[in-house]
């Protein structure tokens, strides 16, 4: 039942109800008061006249007691009231309902990733859909979301991802995989109906209790999803180093990585322009895009200015990636230990906690309820718990908290206490990320936009640096571009892609500059977003300008 539907049910209890009440009010008052019985059909007639601003018949002259006159003043009220209740809240929204476009209930979509239902975690994964050029189609059970799904060009089919009819009406025969994303109960029946209509496609379960994994399997699905552990450990890595190198993304070479680093308050590189930092021409590293407060850019604007927010992402030799490390660490932090205080115990918190001791990193636990694991119980945002768990002296803060506004509270508390100790913090929704970096937060990851991209990652078969990363890093040959340089090409400019190594008769090329000229053999290593990988293929296949002799 739609909202405006039920509005009207509503409405028509509460009428119903007042007119009874008024009917035997105005029946009694009549009688005890005046004197003057009425059967219950005339004290309807009456109230009703009352409600439809129409008259009040002969009784309009027979009121003389104060109590009864009240009485018709407290009627005349509630009549008004509903009359004008009637039509912004009723009449209105039946109307825009009926005028409405209704979602459709199917689709003829072929090759295409089946989505239920439609989260934040989904929206990403639609963004890295599109920007891949893959049809989906999601499958939402409330008819308003969907129609609004609709209405904002999203490819939607209204009914319930747990029937058989359903899946069917979404083509689920035809389809790539199917995502099922709603409760870890619902989502075990969507993996039951899923086998049930199509066996062979491949089913992938979002969980939010890791305890549950087992289930899903045994219901079918080919892969169980856990993005709050995923984030957990992501935080972890991130409290124990400056650097996440070459995170199982692809093999690029011996010697040869790629590697996010965190620039933190008070590093040599803060406050300067990417070109006047000279980080090229000091470390040697290609620097392929940046986070800047929660924001990716890839490739980054020469005139960006870094400050102790942006994260860099880099590839070269494992030595220039350390010297663009000793860049990028602060000066009072370079040497620094001490324990990481993570708060909140719940699985992303736990999850981080256990691969912070795993890797031998002095670890405090702070959370509201004393239970297992938990070293102090309180409240992250007191001063006094503060204290108690070190933070002072602490290296790292690790927020891990479940609610986005308690996290950002939390960041300007301990930003405030001790400045000079890291915040790492997970946000829920991705609206947050600005708002923790500008409480202080030095490192932020938001669950929704790391379960897209990990579901990117699965359903597409992607090079991805990190779930945490937007950059896809493809191993490519291009023919288009034979006996053309990269800088002939225009290959950054026109695809906002950066080349960085090329293997050549089994030789791989790590020095690839503007003027490498690319032969019809060569494979190269290219990074970027998701779109931009899609122009670099078809700047590859379609070639630039004239190709030039390739020999050497």
């Amino acid at each position: 039942m739609s909202r405006a539907k039920r509005r009207v049910g509503y409405f028509l209890v509460a009428f119903v109800a007042a007119t009874l009440v008024f009917t035997v009010a105005y029946q009694v008052g009549m009688t005890v008061l005046e004197g003057q019985p009425r059967t219950f059909t005339e004290s309807l007639l009456v109230v009703v006249e009352t409600f439809t601003t129409t008259g009040y018949g002969e009784d309009a002259g027979q009121w003389s007691t104060p109590t009864l006159r009240i009485l018709m003043i407290v009627m005349q009220l509630t009549g008004v009231g509903l009359l004008f209740t009637t039509f912004p809240f009723i009449l209105v929204p039946l109307f825009e309902e009926a005028l409405a476009t209704d979602p459709p209930t199917d689709t003829d979509l072929e090759d295409h990733v089946v989505i239920c239902t439609f989260t934040p975690r989904g929206d990403t994964l639609v963004d890295e859909l599109d920007a891949m050029d893959v049809p989906y189609v999601i499958v939402e059970s409330d008819r308003e979301t969907a129609r609004d799904l609709f209405e904002d060009d999203y490819a939607v089919v209204h009914g319930d991802p747990e029937s058989v009819e359903t899946l069917e009406a979404a083509n689920l025969e035809a389809a790539t995989a199917l995502v099922a994303d709603d409760t870890d109960e619902r989502n075990a029946s969507i993996v039951l109906s899923a086998n049930e209509v199509a066996p062979e496609v491949r089913v992938v379960s979002i969980i939010e209790d890791a305890e549950v994994a087992d289930y899903q399997r045994y219901a079918g699905a080919d892969r169980v999803v856990s993005p709050r552990r995923l984030l957990g450990e992501s935080l972890a890595n991130k409290a124990t180093t400056s650097v996440s190198a070459d995170l199982d993304a692809i093999e690029i070479g011996e010697d040869f990585e790629i590697a996010e680093l965190l620039v933190q308050r008070g590093a040599d590189v803060v406050g300067r322009k990417i070109a006047d930092s000279r980080i090229a021409e000091i470390t040697g590293v290609n620097i392929i895009g940046a986070w800047f407060r929660g924001e990716f850019v890839s490739p980054p604007d020469p005139d960006s200015v870094i400050d102790e927010h942006t994260i860099l992402l880099v590839s070269g030799q494992e030595e220039q990636v350390e010297k663009l490390r000793d860049l990028t660490l602060s000066k009072a932090r370079r040497y620094r230990r001490g324990t990481v205080v993570v708060a909140g115990s719940g699985e992303v918190g736990t999850t981080a906690s256990d691969v912070l001791v795993g890797e031998g990193v002095p670890t405090t636990v702070v959370d509201l309820e004393d239970k297992p694991g938990v070293d102090i119980v309180g409240d992250i945002t007191d001063r006094r718990t503060l204290k108690e768990a070190g933070v002072a002296d602490a290296r790292s803060v690790l927020l891990a908290l479940d609610d986005d506004t308690t996290t950002i509270f939390a960041a300007l508390v301990v930003n405030q206490f001790s400045p000079q100790t890291e915040i790492i913090a997970r946000a829920n929704e991705r609206e947050s990320v600005s708002k923790l970096y500008r409480a202080g937060a030095e490192y932020v990851l938001a669950l929704s936009t790391v379960s897209g991209r990990l579901l990117a990652s699965q359903l597409l078969d992607e090079e991805v640096i990190s779930p945490s990363t937007q950059v896809d890093v493809v191993r490519t040959k291009a023919p288009g571009l034979a006996g053309q340089s990269l800088v002939q090409a225009d290959v950054r400019a026109r695809t906002n892609c950066t080349v960085i190594a090329a293997e050549r008769n089994g030789d791989l090329i790590t020095d690839v500059g503007p003027d490498f000229v690319v032969r019809a053999t060569d494979d190269l290593i290219v990074a970027g977003i998701d779109a931009d990988i899609n122009r670099f293929a078809e700047l590859a296949d379609a070639g630039g300008t004239e190709p030039q002799d390739d020999s050497d």
